[in-house]
This record gives structure tokens, C-alpha cells and sequence, in this order.
């Protein structure tokens, strides 16, 4: 059965299709011992998807978020945990694409993520406000051309294996909760210490847990645009497709396998109907809906990027 949302580009989903293939085959050991699924994330890199987003000037392939979002769904059937990581890097990556080509910093930040295959992760919760990540209560201290954070980052998802952390933050010290920057730091710019563990029922393998944040770095590495315009016009959005494209990856992944029970059971009584045939066949139609639902958001927001409106 094709499950693809749209023609994808020459070798991309052959790429994937490798990836997918080691990613299975470690997919109940990464979840049963709540481990980073690195061997998926390897075969990532070394087949060169973690940069597939950004612009070909800068040594991207320039995927769209369309493009993504199949990939996610290719990997969602074979690892909840590796499909989970490569949609939120490319969540992540989105704010740089959409956000972050006016500023000479975060361009060659793209081309390294390019060149490296640089992991990278989210930090927008926070202890203290709930999960409203429109929210901060730590602020960044910009001193010259040098700007620091610490933040109580309640969960940053496989935060200890990431290349570079995207995180939130109050504006200045002055500034109001929901008056918030986003900034880049690089491995090297940063401390983890860990305050707790997160035990992610069925996605155990994106060691999504909580850390106390410590960072300092060039000024320069905080994005121009108010995270406000950020999250509007690319995070929230390619948060939802991707996570989507993942989620519908999972159900394919499930209703195959309740398609295989349901043949060996009427192979096995030839007269009688197979327990779950009915619901098999519900369970069918609503996957196609949840296809149609995705393939709708996809479009109504690739319709919306092209609209300055």
C-alpha cells in the first residue's frame, strides 16, 4: 500500500527507506531500555537528512515541509523514538529556515548544520510555567557582545545527544513573560546538569528529560525576529504536521500489523469471519481520514507560506 502524501525528490525516500530499515531493527531495544536511538540517528547523518531543509545556497537540498512530513510517517512504522527526533530537528530547523536567513550568523549556522549533519534540540518549557511555552521566566543577559542564559528546562528531548540547543528566553531582564527570543547554542557554549527523568511511554528511546540549562555565547547567536513571529509563522505549525506525520507513520505501522493477525486468523477457520475483521476494516477508514486531515494542513500552510498575506 503507498502511503506517500506527495511525489518526494530523486533518492530521498530511498534514503529514508535505509534509515528506516536499521532504525526497526533496534526499535524495541531503544524503547525497552529508554535509550537515544543512536544507530538511526548515525544512519541519518551519514545519509545526510539532517539538512535536507535548508536552502540549496546554503547546501541544503531545500525539502519542503510536505517532503518532511512523509519522511516522519516512513519512519514513524519503524521507530516511534527515531521518527520523534528527526521531526523535531526539522521542527527546530524550520525556525532557522523561515526565521533566520537575514541574519549572517545563523546562515552559516545552516550551512554547518548542512555540511555536519548537527543534531539539533528544543528547550521551551520551562519549571515554573506549565507547558505554555508563549511563556519564560528566565531572561537572557546580553553583556556587549556576549549574551548568557540559565534556564530550569523541564524537558528537553535527547538534549544530552544534541549538536546545539534552540532555546527560549525572556527578551531582557525587564521584559514582560511572553516577550521572548530564541537563541542558538552550540555544544561547546553550553552545560547540562540533569535535574530529572521523563520515563516516555513508548518513545522512552528521545531521553526527553529535565535539565538545568547554563549557557553563554556570542550575542549575535540570538535570532533577530521575536520568538512571538516565530512560533506564529513556522514552529507551531510544523510542530503539528511533522509530530502528524509521525503519529500516522505509528498507525500504519499498527494497522498492518492488525491486517496480518486478521489473515492468519481467517486462514486458519476459512468459514468463519476473523475476530476484529469489522473493526479492521473501521480502523482502515479512519486512517485514510487521518491521512486526508494531514494532507489538508500540509496544504493549507504551504499555500500559506507562498501568500505574504
Amino acid at each position: 500500500m503507498n502511503f506517500t502524501f506527495k511525489i518526494m525528490q530523486d533518492g530521498l525516500v530511498t534514503r529514508v527507506a535505509r534509515v528506516a530499515e536499521i532504525a526497526a531493527k533496534y526499535a524495541d531495544t531503544v524503547d525497552a531500555e529508554a535509550r537515544f536511538p543512536r544507530e538511526a540517528v548515525d544512519a541519518m547523518k551519514a545519509e545526510r537528512l539532517l539538512g535536507i531543509q535548508v536552502p540549496r545556497h546554503l547546501g541544503g537540498e531545500s525539502a519542503s515541509i510536505t517532503e518532511i512530513a512523509e519522511l516522519c510517517s516512513m519512519l514513524g512504522q519503524a521507530c516511534a523514538a527515531s521518527a520523534m527526533v528527526f521531526a523535531m530537528h526539522h521542527i527546530k530547523l524550520s525556525s532557522l529556515v523561515e526565521h533566520g536567513a537575514d541574519s549572517e550568523w545563523h546562515r552559516g549556522f545552516m550551512r554547518r548544520i548542512a555540511a555536519e549533519q548537527l543534531l539539533i534540540a528544543s528547550a521551551t518549557t520551562e519549571g515554573g510555567i506549565g507547558g505554555n511555552l508563549r511563556n519564560s521566566i528566565c531572561a537572557v543577559e546580553v553583556d556587549g557582545d556576549t549574551c548568557r542564559l540559565e534556564k530550569d528546562a523541564t524537558v528537553i528531548s535527547y538534549g544530552s545527544h544534541a549538536d546545539a540547543i534552540l532555546i527560549t528566553s525572556r527578551a531582557h531582564a525587564q521584559a514582560a513573560s511572553s516577550d521572548q527570543v530564541l537563541t542558538a547554542f552550540l555544544k561547546d557554549q553550553y552545560t547540562l546538569e540533569k535535574t530529572h527523568v521523563w520515563n516516555t511511554l513508548g518513545m522512552r528511546g528521545t531521553c526527553s528529560d529535565g535539565f538545568l540549562f547554563k549557557g553563554e555565547a556570542p550575542a549575535c547567536q540570538i535570532l533577530p525576529k521575536p520568538f512571538a513571529e516565530i512560533a506564529a509563522q513556522s514552529m507551531l505549525a510544523s510542530s503539528h504536521l511533522l509530530w502528524s506525520g509521525v503519529w500516522y507513520g505509528i498507525a500504519v505501522d499498527a494497522v498492518v500489523r492488525a491486517q496480518a493477525f486478521v489473515r492468519a486468523a481467517a486462514r486458519k477457520a476459512p468459514d468463519a469471519q476473523p475476530p476484529g475483521a469489522l473493526r479492521l476494516a473501521e480502523v482502515s477508514n479512519l486512517l485514510q481520514m487521518v491521512k486526508s486531515n494531514v494532507v489538508a494542513g500540509l496544504k493549507a500552510y504551504e499555500d500559506a507560506k507562498a501568500d505574504a498575506d
